[in-house]
């Protein structure tokens, strides 16, 4: 897990401004990273990350300048305890590979904009998505008022992550390095808060009965 800033505070009803987020230590995952595109791969990975029970999501898309287009996703990241796995979808007609792991609710799939990323899949392939875990829900209830990941990672780890790479062209073939590990950072980052915010029972009795399945 990521070695927490000492100087920030215990979950409390408060945030952290932007001011205080750029003097916090920038990190970027450094650990274990793969990614897989061709349908064999991504078989494999899946059955790796079918025995985890909790996995950092997030999704990658190409992004539009022109209002009204939206294109399909472009990467799937799914963080394991060891492993990142970062999916490149340009092989795929659809989703169907993955619907076994979106579909398990013993899996738990934590992140950020979880619903808009779900849309942004069920255009690209149908499924009846279950274990997913909005970390937003989570924080709005706590009344935490970051709301984005940039946000959560600085108030509730105290680091700093960076979105540079946010914009960048995530569906060419051959990623370059500083996408890799910006994409395995979001998901890495996705499952280290929602650690943090089950720890401890930092989650109260209310958040507890509707997150059976991975609280207990």
């Amino acid at each position: 897990m990521i070695q927490e800033n000492k100087n920030i505070v215990e979950i409390t009803a408060k945030g952290i401004s932007k001011e205080v987020i750029n003097k916090l230590p920038l990190y970027r995952y450094d650990g274990k990273i793969q990614v897989v595109s061709s349908i064999q791969d991504i078989l494999c990975a899946i059955k790796e990350l079918e025995k985890e029970s909790l996995l950092g999501f997030d999704i990658e898309s190409q992004p539009s300048f022109k209002r009204g287009i939206i294109h399909p996703p472009a990467l799937i990241q799914l963080a394991s305890q060891k492993t990142v796995f970062i999916f490149q979808l340009h092989e795929l007609k659809d989703l169907d590979i993955f619907t076994p792991l979106f579909e398990n609710s013993t899996i738990c799939k934590a992140g950020v904009g979880i619903n808009d990323d779900l849309l942004r899949l069920k255009r690209f392939g149908v499924f009846n998505e279950s274990g997913f875990i909005e970390i937003a829900k989570i924080t709005d209830e706590l009344v935490i008022s970051n709301k984005g990941l940039r946000g959560l990672a600085a108030y509730l780890l105290g680091v700093r992550i960076s979105k540079n790479m946010q914009l960048s062209n995530w569906s060419q073939k051959e990623l370059t390095h500083a996408q890799v590990v910006y994409a395995a950072t979001d998901a890495w980052i996705s499952r280290e808060i929602y650690l943090k915010l089950t720890e401890n029972n930092t989650i109260d009795s209310r958040l507890k009965k509707s997150l059976p399945h991975f609280l207990s």
